[in-house]
């Protein structure tokens, strides 16, 4: 039995060859009576770097040696932490395979949630020695597969770069990511979850059928619980399965796994609805070991078995361990579906090829305010191979935005470095975009001066150009209506670059009251701004569609069409008026204060 396992007493640190431990306890005593609160001991060449790297002894959150119960992995695996099995008896084996996927899943949560992996996932011990548990089928391919999508999910969130929000997020510290045979996780998965079926139906058989079925062995020692231990054990390993599908389908080049992903999605959101309903079941035959606490990590409410959060604290160098509190299941339940959610909406996207439906849709999503793992994936589909989607280059995206035909395209143009550069900053502009919302603001207002820069080397070179194709003049046509486009082009996006920071400054709520008047009044001239560059480029593509299309009896309807204002200028002067108004209205306001 694995259960009331009293701690054994803390053996000493052994020495090495050229180190000899000493007991400073008396020392730390008799300075602890002559210091004052808020002072510390240190040496002569102590500094203000030392001071900010310095750690303080016997505090939990900052020594990471007074946390540990154990020293090293072997003398926790020595002192029965984590035994294989799990117990003698099967019905307790059983119970506390599930606690134990209900305190992952917990883990994993609080692990994509900004934590370090070695205080929350690699908590296990079991993940550890991936060998030990090669004798239990149902732990050692569990944990295959908790390897393999910790692996999956380290791979798109360091690729897409969004982890420098998190910093921690990536770190790995040397830990086990793989194990031999993680990437046939899912055959082992497979044919563990296959037995267990097996054995769900035995127990389901009519009596005659179950004389058929009696060379299937049941999965544990109960038979008035085998059908619902079945049933929490299979929703828990379907979710798993459904998971990794997931991030294996969303991970195929050019979208071309979406369609599949969603039905991933489906299928892990209703293994999530089982697995709630399994609680109810877990909690009433937990014997009286479980815990009515809404913080509790398993749906047992006991707790789990193989875990020790602080064995890995000293891996956490050169920062002291982070004091981290794991997601009750609960909130990591509600967390999954958030998730599932999110990477649905990504999945349904039709991928238009049109560069502002991708800046558009990228606005909308983010008010969802999706997690890091969403955002990474959304990054991931968008730039790919520095392409639009993986298939549409930068410069066809930005051509087509511009309202240029699709004969300029190929055209050598693009060659020019200032062209290569404005593709680099449009990347990097969808790449921002996918951050959160202070990551974002902060990245905005570095590249608005990117942009300035980009627009005027445009306009010089477009100078240059125009200049050497002066001899031709079917080149010097075509030349001059590229520049021109494109340079209406980036001048409306960065005034829709700044209208976005400005924006991003409510969200955050980082405005004061007596700074509304002063922020409207900015977004109504930026506002103004973007109004008449959209107009302009608007006006220009119109008019070169008009002279490819033009007939003579169109050309009074053509005459009409020039008086009508876009709907895309309308929202804009809509907005504009709001900004004006909600800025009179801060400005009256704070004359009222004052008065």
């Amino acid at each position: 039995m694995a259960e009331d396992r009293s701690l054994p007493p803390r053996a000493s640190i052994p020495s090495a060859d050229n180190s000899v431990w000493a007991d400073v306890s008396p020392l730390l005593q008799a300075a602890c009576q002559d210091l004052q609160e808020g002072e510390l001991i240190h040496g002569d060449n102590f500094n203000l770097f030392a001071a900010m790297s310095a750690l303080e002894i016997m505090d939990p959150k900052m020594d990471s040696g007074i946390a540990c119960t154990y020293y090293s992995l072997d003398e926790a695996i020595e002192n029965g932490v984590a035994p294989v099995p799990i117990s003698a008896d099967k019905t307790t084996d059983v119970r506390c395979m599930i606690d134990i996927m209900d305190h992952l899943l917990a883990c994993e949560a609080t692990w994509h949630k900004g934590h370090s992996l070695a205080q929350t996932v690699y908590s296990c011990l079991y993940l550890l020695r991936p060998e030990r548990t090669s004798s239990h089928a149902l732990l050692h391919s569990y944990c295959k597969v908790i390897r393999a999508t910790c692996k999956a999910i380290l791979s798109v969130v360091s690729e897409a770069r969004t982890h420098e929000e998190e910093d921690l997020f990536t770190m790995a510290y040397g830990l086990p990511l793989s194990g031999n045979g993680d990437e046939k996780c899912l055959s082992m998965l497979n044919a563990v979850e296959e037995t267990i079926s097996r054995q769900l139906r035995a127990c389901k058989a009519s009596s005659s059928k179950r004389r058929v079925s009696e060379d299937v062995e049941p999965l544990q020692n109960n038979p008035d619980l085998e059908e619902g231990y079945c049933k929490a054990l299979l929703c828990r390993l379907r979710f798993r399965k459904h998971f990794y599908h997931l991030l294996m389908s969303m991970k195929r080049p050019q979208g071309r796994g979406l369609e599949l992903a969603r039905k991933h999605i489906a299928s892990c959101i209703s293994e999530i609805d089982y697995i709630w309903k399994s609680s109810e079941f877990l909690r009433a035959n937990a014997h009286g070991m479980s815990e009515q606490n809404i913080d509790n990590t398993t749906a047992s409410g006991c707790q789990p078995i193989g875990f020790d959060a602080s064995l890995n604290c000293r891996l956490s160098a050169p920062t002291p361990p982070r004091s981290i509190k794991i997601l009750s299941l609960e909130k990591a339940l509600e967390y999954f579906m958030k998730l599932l959610q999110d990477l649905d909406v990504i999945c349904s996207y039709s991928l238009d090829p049109s560069l502002e439906a991708a800046l558009l849709f990228v606005i909308k999503f983010q008010k969802s305010q999706p997690d890091l793992v969403a955002r990474a994936h959304l990054q991931l589909l968008l730039v790919q191979d520095g392409k639009l989607y993986g298939r549409d280059p930068m410069f066809s995206m930005i051509t087509r935005a511009a309202g240029l035909p699709e004969v300029t395209e190929n055209h050598d143009i693009q060659k020019n470095e200032f062209m290569v550069q404005l593709g680099q900053l449009v990347i990097n502009l969808l790449k921002i975009l996918c951050t959160n919302a202070a990551w974002q603001r902060r990245k905005l207002g570095k590249m608005l001066q990117d942009w300035r820069v980009t627009y005027v080397q445009l306009e010089m070179a477009f100078k240059g150009e125009f200049a050497e194709a002066s001899k031709t003049s079917n080149n010097k046509k075509i030349c001059f209506k590229i520049y021109q486009h494109i340079l209406a082009w980036v001048e409306e996006q960065t005034y829709w670059i700044a209208f976005r920071f400005l924006n991003l400054g409510f969200e955050l709520e980082l405005y004061s009251v007596h700074d509304y008047c002063m922020v409207y009044w900015y977004i109504y001239v930026v506002l103004i701004k973007l109004a008449e560059k959209k107009h302009l480029r608007m006006a220009m593509s119109s008019d070169s569609a008009k002279k490819k299309t033009k007939k003579k009896r169109d050309s009074f309807k053509d005459g009409e069409m020039d008086y009508q204002i876009p709907a895309a200028v309308l929202f804009l002067q809509s907005q504009i008026y709001l900004a004006e108004g909600l800025s009179m209205l801060s400005n009256y306001f704070s004359r009222c204060l004052l008065l």
